[in-house]
């Protein structure tokens, strides 16, 4: 057994300003310092504050080695973002890029406190795909649910396949209502019976546009027709949703991801808070595959979701914690762990911070501290899954150089 000893305890429920864990895979005891006894395997925390690790609710580890590639493009549109770039590389990956995507994309998320995530994959090679990135993060210990985008851009009997093989997989994953036929939807509906889907849904109104002109209804209803909006299913970005889509998705009990800061960078909007916080629709939140900084999404939640309803009072951090614990919640329910609490009986997934706090730091106002202080450059100086560390003193305890060969080569091929 380990005991991390002298350190402030925040698990965005109960906050211990001088406590200590006991713990081996799972936690074992929790307190304050002035009842501490025994003899363990002791890490002193020094005053660091001691976190839940963080979880990426919506992710592409694919994309990880398209950044600084030689691919240039000129795109006006959602479209042909799509078109110029992501569809012109993830054709390209293959078993060994996908292996070393994976490996880059774990290894990076742990040195930014992400112990857990939820990955949307595509791939030129589609079979196995998703076993190479279950290796890599297992390798790791990190938690994850992972799915293949099926969509008519491949061959759909080996995605959906693939989505099936997987036995870890809690989610069936299509692209988006854009690159999906009927006939595709059709076959999909009629494998996946109650198994929730992800799928990207109005990221752009370009994808309600095509919708409507082709199969004369809205994203949110064609999916609901086909049968496919189970409980549980993952809708990311549903930046265009009317108010009718948005009663849907909660009526059928599905979560929303948003991608804060990935929305910004294709200029697709911003997503109705609003609307999302009337209808109580939980969220998750993610990167979208535009690196692992998750904690820099939290607070550009906070951001955008102002600017969204153009009032800073309708975003309050209460709300703010309230998604961040639905995340942790959701992925436990899927997964069968017991993530985002450091109490007894839960998964010793958890970071060390070395937050110095120059004003007050108290139950009232530590969530305002982990916002707009820890999260503000969140690199965790420790960081522990399954009770193993895998960051000491800022660098990884295991790490595995990239190939620069295979990345050199999926270059030569863009």
């Amino acid at each position: 057994m380990k005991a991390i000893i002298n350190v402030k305890i925040y698990d965005y429920n109960r906050y211990i300003p001088d406590g200590y864990v006991i713990f081996d895979k799972h936690i074992l005891s929790v307190g304050e310092m002035k009842d501490f006894k025994g003899h363990f395997e002791i890490y002193d925390g020094k005053g660091m504050f001691l976190l839940p690790g963080l979880l990426n609710g919506h992710t592409h580890i694919y994309s990880t080695l398209f950044r600084g590639s030689p691919l240039n493009a000129s795109p006006e549109n959602f479209l042909e973002i799509l078109e110029q770039i992501w569809w012109k590389f993830d054709k390209e990956l293959t078993l060994d890029s996908i292996k070393e995507s994976a490996k880059a994309y774990a290894q990076e998320s742990l040195l930014c406190g992400v112990t857990s995530l939820i990955d949307h994959h595509a791939s030129g090679v589609i079979e196995d795909s998703l076993m190479i990135i279950h290796h890599e993060l297992e390798k790791r210990e990190m938690k994850h649910l992972l799915c293949f985008e099926t969509s008519d851009r491949f061959d759909v009997d080996k995605c959906i396949g693939e989505n099936l093989k997987y036995i870890e997989s809690s989610h069936f994953g299509l692209h988006a209502s854009m690159s999906l036929s009927d006939e595709t939807l059709k076959k999909v509906s009629a494998t996946i019976g109650k198994m929730p889907i992800h799928i990207h849904v109005a990221e752009s109104d370009l994808d309600e546009e095509l919708s409507i002109t082709q199969h004369s209804k809205r994203v949110v209803n064609r999916l609901d027709d086909f049968g496919l909006l189970n409980t549980d299913s993952i809708l990311a970005h549903c930046i265009h949703i009317d108010k009718e889509e948005a009663r849907i998705i909660k009526s059928k009990k599905c979560v929303v991801a948003i991608n804060p800061t990935s929305n910004l960078n294709n200029a697709v909007g911003l997503y109705n808070q609003r609307l999302l916080n009337e209808l109580e629709i939980p969220l998750l939140v993610g990167t979208d595959g535009l690196g692992v900084n998750v904690a820099k999404e939290y607070q550009n939640l906070y951001y955008v979701g102002n600017q969204s309803n153009g009032n800073s009072k309708d975003v309050d951090l209460e709300w703010i914690k309230s998604q961040l614990i639905h995340g942790y919640e959701y992925f436990n329910r899927l997964k069968g762990s017991k993530i985002g609490r450091i109490e007894k009986g839960y998964d010793s997934d958890f970071v060390l911070v070395d937050y110095h706090s120059i004003t007050p730091v108290d139950q009232s106002n530590i969530f305002s501290h982990i916002l707009f202080g820890v999260y503000e450059a969140l690199r965790p100086h420790t960081v522990f899954v399954n009770g193993q560390r895998k960051i000491d003193d800022y660098e990884l305890v295991d790490n595995e150089v990239i190939s620069k060969n295979i990345v050199l080569n999926l270059w030569r091929r863009l």
